[in-house]
This record gives structure tokens, C-alpha cells and sequence, in this order.
């Protein structure tokens, strides 16, 4: 078995894109839609799904605004820099919502940014 993708909805497919390419460097490896039953899936990652898993951005036509809930976590990204990555996020427009520290009780340095539908994602820094 392994992890193939996990899926978030989001309310604005485009401006989705947009933050998961643009803004964390992720590139579209699929998009699919159905008239049917009126819904229209982006798949992004940083690889092909054969060998990475991936986002499904799931866009209900019609649909802008989810409520999160309070089961709902974080996705998390290996980076080299945290506080780097936060800078560069915030100059390409994304919301820093922690900055770059030590979890609390621990030495490893994370950071959480937030996108466009207000999923958190966790920036964990490498560890050398």
C-alpha cells in the first residue's frame, strides 16, 4: 500500500492553482471535468503520481466557501529553510500564519502558511 492523494475543496479551482503552483512550487499533473455531476478535479504535487503523492483540488460548481470543522489538521512540506520559505511565500503573496521556529518542546523548526480556503500547511524544516 502507500499514500496516493490527499483531497481538499476549494472554492475558486483557478485561484487554488495558482497558490499550489505558484506561490509553493507544485506543478497541475491532471485536471478532469464532470458535467454530470457538475465538479471539475486538479491534481498538484511536486512529482508524478506514479512515485509521489499528491493534492486533489476538488471544485463543486457553484460551491465558494467550505466550513472547515474541527477535525481537519495540516497538510506538512519538507523545506530546506523555514524562515526562508515563509519570506519567499509572503513576497509571492501567500499568508504566513507562523513564523519559523521551534515546536514547542522540541528543536524542530516549523512554520504554517495558510491558502486561499484557509488550509493550513505546515512548513517542517530539513533536517541535516
Amino acid at each position: 500500500m502507500r499514500l496516493l492523494h490527499t483531497m481538499l475543496r476549494v472554492g475558486d479551482l483557478q485561484r487554488s492553482i495558482d497558490f499550489y503552483t505558484r506561490i509553493l512550487g507544485m506543478k497541475v499533473l491532471r485536471q478532469s471535468e464532470n458535467t454530470e455531476y457538475k465538479y471539475t478535479l486538479a491534481f498538484v504535487g511536486y512529482g508524478p503520481e506514479s512515485e509521489n503523492s499528491v493534492l486533489e483540488l476538488t471544485y463543486n460548481w457553484g460551491v465558494e466557501k467550505y466550513e472547515m470543522g474541527t477535525a481537519y489538521g495540516h497538510i506538512a512540506l519538507e523545506v530546506e529553510n523555514a524562515a526562508e520559505a515563509c519570506e519567499r511565500i509572503r513576497q509571492a503573496g501567500g499568508k504566513v500564519t507562523r513564523e519559523a521556529g521551534p515546536v514547542k518542546g522540541g528543536t524542530t523548526v516549523i512554520a504554517f502558511v495558510e491558502d486561499p480556503d484557509g488550509y493550513k500547511v505546515e512548513l517542517i524544516e530539513k533536517h541535516a
